[in-house]
């Protein structure tokens, strides 16, 4: 009995399809082997180029920089004095007086003495003034002088009156008054009085009779 074959079994049709799929993969094989050698041919020299690069930028020696220029010295320029003989001005000096130890240069100092004002007041200056004999003599003349007011006696009014007044340069009693009073007519006859009295020894400053004020106390008292 003879045996058939399948044509579905037959393999001989696919034979020549399969042959040629196999060529293309071998010859696919072998173009990467190259490729794959190449590639990595190339990389090998790329990195021996970059560290090559690297040494060489490595050994590059320093820049020298060199020092800065030194400043420049300006000289001094020298000024020419004139000769003697142009100059015009001549100081004479007259040797003719003789000096000996017994010349003396007298030195003359102006002292410019401070205005005086006559009309100036002290109030308290070197020697003050005084009445003529002493206070006793005042107060004595002031006593033989004063005569009560009528209205202080009615009234019983005593104490102290105070007078101001001014001692001129010739000793006369001016400008009196009052400074504090006890009223009743007790001031009035003060002022009357001291106004009255003959002329003192003026105050003197730096020597000078001088204007000054004085304050003077007069007692009224009933017996």
């Amino acid at each position: 009995m003879e045996l058939k074959k399948s044509e579905k079994a037959d393999l001989t049709k696919t034979s020549t399809l399969f042959f040629s799929l196999g060529l293309t993969l071998t010859l696919a094989v072998v173009l990467t082997a190259f490729e794959w050698k190449e590639m990595e041919e190339q990389a090998e020299l790329l990195a021996g180029k970059t560290t090559n690069t690297a040494d060489e930028i490595m050994e590059v020696p320093p820049t020298d920089i060199p020092p800065p220029p030194p400043p420049q010295i300006q000289q001094p320029q020298v000024v020419e004095v004139p000769d003697e003989e142009e100059i015009e001005e001549e100081i004479e000096v007259n040797l003719d007086v003789e000096m000996t130890e017994e010349t003396k240069v007298e030195q003359i100092e102006i002292k410019e003495e401070p205005k005086e004002d006559v009309d100036e007041i002290f109030t308290i200056v070197e020697e003050t003034a005084t009445p003529k004999g002493g206070m006793a003599a005042f107060y004595k003349f002031v006593s033989s002088k004063l005569k009560y007011p009528p209205q202080a006696n009615r009234m019983g009014v005593e104490g102290k009156v105070y007078v101001e007044f001014v001692i001129n340069r010739d000793g006369s009693i001016v400008d009196a008054r009052v400074v504090r009073g006890i009223g009743a007519g007790c001031d009035e006859e003060a002022v009357r009085v001291v106004a009255s009295s003959p002329a003192w020894n003026p105050g003197k400053q730096r020597g000078k009779a001088v204007r000054q004020k004085y304050t003077l106390p007069i007692i009224f008292k009933l017996q």
